[in-house]
């Protein structure tokens, strides 16, 4: 007989079987727990949440987010992404944005700019860029994708504030009223990023609005496009109290022109001098077989130094104002010349002498206040210590020489004899005069504008000397072949403008002519003002190319060694 159980004792047994393999199964340590898939905009939070603790770890280490990446600008970094509630700026999801696409291709390119790609993380960004697209797995990783989107920022900060202000330090003659950058500059950059979508106009709108700037940017171009790839030379030191040393550094440059079979092997003095004939005969040195400066020169004057000095000049652009005057003198020392510029345009050109090395012609910036025809020299007291006191102390007959007068402070002339010059050492109580005349050093007309050093724009009485290539040969003042155009420029603007009223005591071109005929001396009040600038560019567009001047007071030399002495070719 079977026996059936009642449904009631099987419904009770099957709960208590479910409920017992249910706590089972929640207690077991062997079964994993399944992972969720994570939802599209997790990689966001996430990547947000790794930029504000490496932002917070850079600021405790110097800038560095890891053990090989810097931020240069730490501080304005977290400053933007702070008012982005430290979203992403570069990336959304798993991709890369167009604009950073862009970014990463400027950085690439930067050279025509007169940048260096090193100072922007080149490598890093293009490894970041490289693994990012390439690599699934890398692309769920936010911390590479933050850390990339870092450095990108860094490197868009840092571009904008090196086209605005460049990399040299702002001098006593810099015009502009942003020397600093302040947080709100930074912050522009990318409101104007968000708002254009254009990269490249944004950088664009930031570099000076010179034509010169274009002219040599234009150059840069073509300088880059005739290079295939820069190469590393050695640089010489010179002069080198280590003849050692300075032989080894010769050895092996001209090694790496195919000059010599070996860097290292003695070589003979015959073989020395003509490795050293055949490179200044290709070169256009003068053929001496000896080692002097201008062959060091040269041989460290390699292009990537070249490249340097276009870097430099770029940034020499960026300390001027943005808005130039309409019309105004600008004087460029390693070039010789002077030029006239009104509304962007050369009116007329001149060339100049200007001061030795030894005796530099200052930069400066300042406006022509009046014009003196047959002007005296009071001569300076630099000139009187160097020059003049040691020719007194051979011979009181050097006043008479050079045609100079001794004058106390009561306006009377002193006889050079009655002095004794022994005593003196640092200077003289005397003011030292040339009188006016054709001998004169300041020539016939001289033009004054207000400055501390004691110089001006002058006629000479050496006007050989304009025939010279070389023309660094001057007290410091600024000698001018066309100082006649110069005058009666001058002149004429002071004509347009004078009101009517005012013609009848208006000085004009025939005055000045007659004044000179005479050999008369007299002061012409210059009311049109005109702006003057004396600078240091040493090389300049010129016919889609680049110009380079000899860097007289090596001014380039200094500033390499001290800006980018260090920069990578990449």
């Amino acid at each position: 007989m079977i026996r059936h159980t009642p449904p009631l004792i099987i419904v009770f047994l099957m709960m208590i079987l479910f409920f017992s393999y249910a706590c089972k199964e929640e207690s077991s340590p062997d079964l994993p727990e399944k992972k969720k898939e994570e939802k599209p905009e997790a990689i966001e939070i996430r990547k947000a949440k790794n930029i504000a603790q490496s932002l917070q770890y850079a600021f405790q280490n110097n800038g560095r987010i890891n053990d090989t990446l810097l931020l240069k600008l730490d501080s304005i970094i977290n400053k933007v992404y702070t008012d982005n509630q430290y979203h992403p700026f570069w990336s959304k999801d798993e991709i890369f944005l167009p604009l950073a696409d862009s970014l990463i291709n400027f950085v690439e390119n930067c050279k025509v700019y007169g940048l260096f790609p090193s100072d922007y993380h080149n490598k890093s960004i293009h490894n970041f860029q490289q693994l990012l697209k390439s690599d699934s797995v890398a692309m769920k990783d936010a911390v590479l994708w933050s850390s990339a989107d870092l450095l990108l920022t860094d490197a868009f900060l840092l571009v904008g504030k090196h086209l605005k202000q460049g990399r040299l330090k702002y001098d006593s003659v810099t015009l502009r009223t942003d020397t600093l950058l302040v947080d709100s500059f930074y912050t522009k950059l990318f409101s104007d990023l968000k708002s254009s979508g254009n990269l490249l106009q944004v950088f664009q709108n930031l570099e000076p609005r010179h034509r010169a700037y274009d002219s040599l940017k234009t150059g840069l171009k073509f300088f880059l496009d005739s290079i295939q790839q820069f190469k590393r030379y050695t640089q010489i030191i010179y002069p080198n109290k280590d003849s050692l040393s300075l032989s080894k550094q010769i050895q092996k440059r001209l090694f790496e022109d195919d000059l010599v079979l070996s860097s290292t092997d003695k070589i003979d003095s015959a073989s020395w001098r003509t490795a050293i004939s055949n490179y200044q005969k290709s070169n256009g040195l003068k053929v001496t077989g000896k080692i002097n400066e201008n062959t060091i020169n040269s041989l460290n004057n390699t292009d990537w130094e070249k490249f340097k000095r276009i870097a430099i000049n770029l940034d020499r652009y960026k300390l001027l104002p943005d808005t130039m005057p309409d019309k105004y003198v600008w004087v460029n020392i390693p070039s010789y010349l002077m030029k006239l510029i009104e509304s962007d345009s050369v009116i007329f050109s001149s060339r100049v002498v200007v001061g030795k090395p030894a005796t530099r012609t200052p930069l400066l910036t300042s406006r022509i206040t009046d014009m003196i025809t047959y002007p005296q020299w009071t001569i300076p007291n630099s000139i009187v210590v160097k020059e003049v006191l040691p020719g007194a102390k051979k011979s009181a007959s050097y006043f008479s020489r050079r045609g100079y007068s001794l004058i106390n402070d009561s306006g009377e002339e002193i006889d050079p004899y009655t002095v004794d010059w022994n005593r003196y050492t640092k200077g003289i109580p005397y003011k030292v005069v040339q009188g006016s005349g054709d001998a004169n050093a300041l020539g016939i007309l001289k033009f004054n504008f207000n400055n501390k050093y004691s110089v001006y724009l002058h006629d000479t009485n050496q006007r050989y000397l304009f025939k010279n290539a070389n023309r660094s040969l001057s007290h410091g003042c600024v000698r001018v072949q066309e100082w006649h155009k110069l005058a009666q420029y001058l002149i004429n603007i002071d004509s347009i403008r004078m009101k009517p009223v005012e013609n009848a005591n208006f000085i004009g071109s025939d005055s000045l002519n007659a004044w000179l005929r005479r050999k008369e001396k007299h002061y012409l009040p210059v009311r049109s003002r005109l702006p003057v600038f004396i600078r240091y560019f040493s090389c300049e567009g010129s016919n889609g190319k680049v110009k380079f001047f000899e860097d007289i007071y090596g001014e380039d030399k200094m500033l390499r060694q001290k800006y980018f002495a260090d920069k990578s070719i990449q």
